[in-house]
């Protein structure tokens, strides 16, 4: 009689052969993808910048003093227009970590949390952690310490619901029109102006704990300058002394003033920088000879990372990408910050993707930052989610010169009503609440400064007919309303808890004198 193992044996033989037929079918590994067979996956340096304008040297700017971006751009593909999916912080950031349009995530306006509008979505850096990298969070990456903590296995913290209201919100707009040098930055532990300092010597420590661990790592950055207050180290200033301060733009006013033709609601007042006043001239080059002061500081961090990442030998198996989260208006047409703005200002950001392998070089095609996730996951093998609206840009790292038909999209949404502007490698069109509210168009072939709109004029119409089609597939936000601010949630609270207390003094006196009327009968 034959034993129980010696049945079972034919069938080990059966599942091993089949076995080893799926193995031979699997692609490789993505940490085999290189081809080297070495295990070897690529680590990513993410590091966002608030309100970074192009306002650097590798973009033009001459006034700017940014070396150390400047040299990462030397040897990296500067995208020339790349463009942001909303000017604001929030949606901006749940958007281009989540590879999603604001209005296909809901996250459309500041007071909204990416969880609680898509409680499911996967971001980049937990699309990263799943796949088995390292992922850490020094500074503001979703918003200040407002974050994700299912991305991060370091930095996650619980988001503060009471953080996003109107009044606080307010609070910071009296508190944030200011400007000039500070102290060096002490031991005040990150309180402050000092914040930026504080990450960066974070991320430091960050590199140096994991930068040669066993796992890859995927560690994100964010910057809080050149945001406002422009504060910044007494010698990122000295630079502007003397009088030398960086030119006004062309198209300077004293407050925000739309473009001839445009809705009247198109540059709204300004939140951040000139609060409720007008600019003069000389105010007006003080703030901007401020920011330019920010940029410098940043600039001199980021080069602290760079710096770390060359000294423990990580540069050839690092992918660095540093740009901003959203525009910035300076001046340009009265508009400071980026606040209501769909122009080309608040819209356009720096980009720069410095990737081994890839040669440097400049790319003027029309990207979004909506498109980071599916780059970076094609770039080290990981499979990305399949409902991101991005692209993958891996194509233009690769040729930047090839062909790339696919305009930015940007969404605002306010008590107008919701705006939306598709950019494209010549032209602008914004449409307000599906055009019913107003058009613009503007073509920056012979109108760079978006100062005439062009809707009307009939020689842009076949160009217009084309945006509008392509303007028809863009998702709209959801119809529904968006949650309140958790101030309200606590207004509506109290009322009810208000009315339960009036209604049970009610009933109870009637309950009372039902029982005074039985017992008088």
């Amino acid at each position: 009689m034959k034993s129980r193992r010696a049945v079972r044996r034919p069938h080990l033989l059966i599942a091993a052969c089949l076995l080893a037929l799926i193995g031979a079918t699997v692609p490789a590994r993505p940490e085999d993808a290189d081809g080297t067979g070495t295990g070897a996956r690529p680590n990513v340096l993410f590091i966002v910048i608030d309100d970074l304008a192009p306002r650097l040297g590798c973009y033009g700017d001459e006034v700017a003093f940014t070396p150390s971006i400047d040299a990462l751009a030397a040897r990296g593909v500067v995208f020339e227009q790349a463009h942001c999916q909303y000017p604001l912080c929030v949606p901006s950031r749940a958007s281009f970590l989540t590879g999603r349009y604001p209005s296909t995530i809901g996250v459309m306006t500041h007071f909204d949390f990416l969880r609680q509008r898509a409680p499911d979505v996967v971001t980049l850096p937990q699309l990263f952690r799943r796949a088995g990298w390292f992922t850490a969070r020094a500074g503001k990456i979703f918003h200040h310490d407002d974050d994700d903590p299912i991305s991060w296995d370091v930095g996650g913290t619980p988001p503060r619901l009471d953080n996003r209201t109107t009044a606080r919100f307010r609070d910071y707009q009296s508190g944030s029109d200011r400007w000039g040098p500070i102290e060096e930055a002490s031991d005040r532990g990150g309180r402050g102006a000092d914040r930026d300092d504080v990450t960066t010597r974070r991320a430091v420590e960050l590199l140096e704990e994991h930068g040669r661990g066993d796992r890859p790592f995927f560690l994100g950055i964010g910057y809080r300058r050149p945001h406002a207050p422009f504060l910044a180290p007494k010698r990122f200033f000295e630079r502007f002394e003397d009088g030398e301060l960086p030119p006004l733009p062309p198209d300077f006013a004293p407050k925000p003033t739309p473009p001839a033709g445009a809705v009247p609601w198109a540059l709204p007042p300004n939140v951040d920088v000139f609060v409720r006043r007008e600019a003069t001239e000389e105010d007006a080059r003080s703030a901007l000879a401020a920011y330019h002061a920010c940029v410098s500081y940043i600039d001199e961090q980021v080069g602290t990372l760079l710096a770390t990442v060359d000294r423990l030998g990580l540069r050839d198996d690092t992918i660095v990408v540093v740009f901003g989260d959203q525009g910035y208006h300076l001046g340009e047409r009265g508009k400071w910050a980026k606040h209501g703005s769909l122009y080309e200002p608040a819209t356009r950001v720096p980009l720069v993707i410095a990737a081994p392998g890839r040669a440097p070089a400049r790319c003027a095609r029309v990207v979004e930052l909506v498109d980071l996730l599916p780059t970076l996951a094609e770039l080290v093998g990981i499979e990305a989610p399949p409902e991101v609206d991005g692209d993958s840009l891996v194509p233009l790292l690769d040729d930047p010169t090839r062909a790339w038909d696919r305009p930015a999209v940007t969404f605002f949404q306010d008590r107008s009503g919701v705006g939306i502007t598709l950019r494209d490698e010549r032209r602008r069109l914004i449409a307000w609440e599906g055009r019913r509210r107003g058009e613009e168009l503007y073509d920056h072939a012979t109108d760079p400064r978006e100062s005439r709109n062009a809707a009307g004029d009939p020689a842009q119409a076949t160009a217009l007919a084309a945006l509008r089609r392509r303007l028809a597939s863009v998702p709209r936000p959801a119809p529904d309303v968006p949650p309140p601010p958790i101030g309200t949630w606590a207004l509506a609270g109290l009322a009810v808890l208000l009315g339960a207390g009036l209604l049970a003094r009610v009933v109870g006196r009637r309950r009372r004198s039902d029982i005074e009327d039985d017992g008088d009968g």
